[in-house]
Formats: structure tokens, C-alpha cells, sequence
């Protein structure tokens, strides 16, 4: 943080026992270790709470945009049930009126209109008991 060496930091020993003298000097340096820390703390404290500033003002934008969409969702909703409203209604007012013949639908596809053969099947196959195999008699 402030680019202190070693031959710097010896220097500032020195001249501190020299100021501050051999009997006080521990006491001081308890004394700067502890308002160090406490320094530190306070800084660390701070930038966290900037952080949770930053954070809460992200998710606030975050919220504005979520509800500005569910807005704009809800509206597209509403007018395309609006529209299918619309033209149910139209439907039935057609239908109401005898023009409801040509809005029946006609098949799609051959399948619809496809009749199934059913082969005929002695009545013993056709049997309740379908463990044992049915007796054909030949």
C-alpha cells in the first residue's frame, strides 16, 4: 500500500526508540497495532457496504426492467384475448345467423374417413381365459 521496504522500516524503529524511548516503545507499538487494525476493519467495512450498495442498485434496475416486461406481457396478453374474444364472438353471431354450414370443418386426411375391416374370429378365441390357448378344433 505505501511501498515500505525493510531499510525503511528499520529506520523508522530506530528513530521511534529514540523518540519514543525503550521503557514506552512496546506499549506504542500495541497501541498502533491495535488502531492498525482497527483502520483495516473500517476499510473493509466500507468497501463491503459499497459493494451491497452496488449490488442493491443492480437488482433494483433489474426489478424495473422484470415489471416493465411483465407489463408489456400482460398488455400483449390481454389484447390477443381481446382479439380471440373478438373473433369467437363474430363466430357465433355468424353461426346464429344460418352461416354456420360452411365453417364446419371437412377432413383433413384419408385417415379420418378410413374404415376399419374386422376379420371374423371364432368365438373360442375370444375366450375370458387368457392363459390357456383357445381350442380351434383342428
Amino acid at each position: 500500500m505505501f511501498d515500505i521496504g525493510f531499510s525503511e522500516l528499520l529506520v523508522v524503529g530506530v528513530v521511534a526508540l529514540v523518540v519514543i524511548g525503550p521503557e514506552r516503545l512496546p506499549k506504542v507499538a500495541r497501541t498502533a497495532g491495535v488502531l492498525l487494525g482497527r483502520m483495516q476493519r473500517y476499510v473493509q467495512n466500507v468497501k463491503a457496504d459499497i459493494s451491497r450498495e452496488m449490488q442493491l442498485d443492480e437488482l433494483k434496475k433489474l426489478q424495473a426492467e422484470m415489471q416493465e416486461s411483465a407489463r408489456n406481457f400482460e398488455q400483449t396478453i390481454a389484447s390477443e384475448v381481446q382479439t380471440i374474444g373478438k373473433d369467437v364472438g363474430e363466430a357465433v353471431e355468424s353461426a346464429k345467423l344460418g352461416g354456420g354450414d360452411e365453417h364446419r370443418k371437412q377432413p383433413e386426411s384419408n385417415a379420418e374417413t378410413q374404415h376399419v375391416v374386422v376379420q371374423d374370429v371364432p368365438p373360442a378365441a375370444l375366450s375370458d381365459d387368457s392363459s390357456t390357448p383357445a381350442k380351434t378344433g383342428v
